[in-house]
């Protein structure tokens, strides 16, 4: 009997935290970490901020900033940026690492960086050709799509 109580007491609280993760809360944009208002004030000074969004995940918060224009950016709970989606404009070349960088310029000069990611394994990059490159963590390319 104490075992099915223990296991029906572990389910319950399994549900509640899975309950709670998920739910976007929408805040201002002096409410994200110091370094994400750093970011956004270096590299997108001049967009318009339409909404910000707070992601309550099981262990962290992810935040989610969309321009007027339509170009979002994802940054995790410290304020690092995860991803950058300009539908409007391209990524500033600042914010690209410069061997990445300089692999789309000398391989694909008249194209534009649109989209990055990164993660913990490497850079996923976007062109305005809709051509997709992924590079490992040391800046190899390592698949073309």
């Amino acid at each position: 009997m104490k075992k099915l109580a223990l296991l029906l007491i572990c389910l319950l609280s399994v549900c509640t935290i899975f309950a709670f993760a998920g739910n976007d809360k929408v805040i201002t944009v002096k409410q994200l970490p110091h370094t994400a208002q750093v970011f956004l004030k270096s590299h997108f000074n001049t967009n318009k901020v339409a909404i910000v969004k707070m992601e309550n995940k099981i262990i962290a918060k992810d935040y989610e900033v969309t321009f007027v224009n339509g170009n979002k950016i994802d940054f995790d709970s410290k304020g690092n940026w995860e991803e950058i989606d300009c539908k409007a404009t391209v990524v500033p070349n600042k914010v690209v690492p410069a061997k990445i960088l300089g692999y789309v310029k000398a391989n694909y000069p008249h194209e534009k960086i649109v989209k990055i990611e990164r993660d913990r394994r490497g850079y996923e990059v976007k062109l305005s050709n809709r051509m997709e490159l992924s590079f490992n963590t040391n800046f190899q390319l390592t698949e073309i799509d």
